[in-house]
C-alpha cells in the first residue's frame, strides 16, 4: 500500500513522461490514482486467449529453433506455464538431425510414421544429398510402408528431376511408368532388374519408346541369373512400336505372368506369336479389353504420397513463365503476331502425341483352371521341400519367399506410457 501511495503522489509527473502506471493486486489489474468505482471491470493488457512463447538466446540466427516453453493466460488473468512433452521434444530433435541417424531398424512403425511426417513438414527430403540419404534410411527399414504403389503416369519431369529419390524406394508392388518416353537407354530401365525391384507384381510401361533392345535389358537378370522381376504378374508393354516378334522371346522368363498387353506394337506374325505365348507362358489371347490395363486403381500409396506431390509442385513452380514473358506474349497478340501455344502456362507439361496408327488388340490372360493348377504345384513343391528339408531356393528361385524384416509395433499401453511423459 505504501508503494501505491507513492505512485499516486507521482502521478502527474509519471503520466506526462511514461503514461499511466498499472498495479496488479489479487489477480486484478488497476491504474494508479484511479478510484475503484471507475474501474468496475478490470482492465486487461491482453485477451484471455493470448499466449506468449519464451524466446531464448539463439546462437545460430540462420537456423530455426523450436521453443519448448509456452506461456498462456488463464481465465483469472494470471500466467500459466506449460511445456511440450518429452516425446515431442525427442521427435523434433531426431527430425532436425535425421541425416546423422545411422539406421532406423527396430523403431516401431507408429513412431517411424510420425518421424517421417515431421521430416516431410520440415523439407528434409528436398536437399540433393542429405535428402536421398534420409529417404533411404526409411525405405531400408520399413519398405512398402513408405511406398507400396507408385504411379508416375505422364510425370516425366518428376522422374528426371528426382531420379535418385525414386530409385531409393524399395519393396514396391505396383509401378506405373506409362507415357514417360523413357527409351531404351534410360537409367531407370536398368534399375527395374535390380534386387530392390524384385517385389514388383504390376509393371506398366505403356508408350515409352521401347524396342527389343530395351526388353532384352530389362529381362537380362531374370533370364541369366533367375533374379529380378520374377514375381511379376501384370505387364503392360502396349503402344511401343519398337517391339517386334523378336522382343516377345525375351518375355518367356516371366513364369508367373497372368496378364500381358502387347497392343499397338510392331508384331508381324500375329498367329505365331499368340501360339508361342500360349505354349511358353500359358497365356491365352483375350477377345475383350482386360480391366487390369485400364489404370483405374493405379495410384500412389504410402507415407511418401504427399512427398511426391510436393516435389512436383516445386518443379512446376520453378518452370512457370515469368511476368515478362506474359507481357511479351500480350504485346505480340496486340500487334497480330502468331505465337506458339505454351504448355507451361497452365502448369501441366504434356508430351506431343504420336501420329495415330492402326490399333491392334493383343491382350493376354491366364485361364482360371491354369491358375489353380499352378498354385497347387507350388504348394506341392513347398510341402516336398519341408519334408525333405531341402532349400526351396535351390529348386526354383521364383517360389522363394521374400525375407521380411522384423517390425516392432506399439500397443495401447505403450502409447499411454509415452503420453504420460
Amino acid at each position: 500500500m505504501k508503494g501505491k501511495k507513492m505512485f499516486q503522489c507521482l502521478e502527474p509527473e509519471r503520466n506526462e513522461e511514461t503514461g499511466p502506471v498499472y498495479v496488479r493486486e489479487r489477480g486484478k489489474l488497476s491504474v494508479v490514482g484511479s478510484h475503484v468505482s471507475e474501474l468496475r471491470t478490470p482492465c486487461r493488457l491482453f485477451s484471455k486467449g493470448f499466449s506468449v512463447e519464451l524466446c531464448g538466446k539463439q546462437e545460430d540466427t540462420s537456423r530455426h529453433r523450436q521453443k519448448p516453453f509456452i506461456f498462456t493466460y488463464t481465465k483469472e488473468g494470471s500466467l500459466r506455464y506449460s511445456a511440450k512433452s518429452l516425446f515431442t521434444l525427442t521427435l523434433d530433435l531426431i527430425t532436425d538431425n535425421i541425416h546423422y541417424v545411422d539406421s532406423l531398424m527396430g523403431f516401431p512403425d507408429q513412431i517411424a510414421e510420425k518421424l517421417f511426417t515431421a521430416a516431410e513438414a520440415k523439407h528434409k527430403f528436398f536437399t540433393p544429398c542429405n535428402g536421398v540419404m534420409a529417404l533411404r534410411k526409411f525405405t531400408e527399414a520399413y519398405g512398402d510402408l513408405v511406398l507400396s504403389s507408385l504411379c508416375l503416369r505422364g510425370r516425366y519431369l518428376l522422374i528426371s528431376e528426382r531420379l535418385e529419390e525414386i530409385k531409393s524406394f524399395q519393396c514396391l508392388r505396383s509401378l506405373d511408368l506409362s507415357c514417360c518416353k523413357l527409351g531404351d537407354e534410360h537409367e531407370l530401365l536398368e534399375h527395374l532388374s535390380s534386387d530392390p525391384m524384385s517385389s514388383l507384381t504390376e509393371l506398366y510401361l505403356k508408350d515409352n519408346c521401347f524396342s527389343d533392345t530395351g526388353i532384352r535389358k530389362m529381362t537380362a537378370s531374370l533370364r541369366v541369373l533367375g533374379k529380378g522381376l520374377d514375381a511379376l504378374k501384370v505387364l503392360d508393354l502396349s503402344s511401343n512400336p519398337g517391339i517386334t516378334d523378336r522382343g516377345v522371346l525375351f518375355l518367356f522368363g516371366f513364369k508367373l505372368l497372368q496378364f500381358l498387353d502387347l497392343s499397338d506394337t510392331s508384331i508381324q506374325d500375329r498367329s505365331r506369336t499368340v501360339k508361342k505365348i500360349e505354349t511358353k507362358i500359358g497365356l491365352v489371347l483375350s477377345k475383350k479389353p482386360i480391366i487390369q490395363f485400364e489404370h483405374r486403381n493405379c495410384r500412389t500409396q504410402g507415407w511418401a504420397e504427399q512427398l511426391l506431390d510436393q516435389w512436383e509442385n516445386y518443379i512446376f513452380s520453378a518452370i512457370k513463365p515469368k511476368d515478362t514473358l506474359k507481357s511479351r506474349k500480350a504485346a505480340q497478340q496486340f500487334y497480330g503476331k502468331e505465337t506458339k501455344q505454351n504448355h507451361l502456362d497452365s502448369g501441366i507439361c504434356t508430351l506431343l502425341t504420336p501420329v495415330e496408327q492402326k490399333q491392334t488388340h493383343l491382350q493376354f490372360f491366364r485361364p482360371e483352371e491354369q491358375k489353380d493348377s499352378d498354385s497347387s504345384k507350388s504348394d506341392k513343391r513347398q510341402r516336398s521341400t519341408k519334408r525333405t528339408g531341402a532349400d526351396p531356393g535351390q529348386e526354383d528361385c521364383t517360389i522363394a519367399p521374400a525375407t521380411k524384416r522384423p517390425r516392432v509395433t506399439l500397443t495401447a499401453a505403450d502409447w499411454d506410457l509415452l503420453n504420460s511423459y
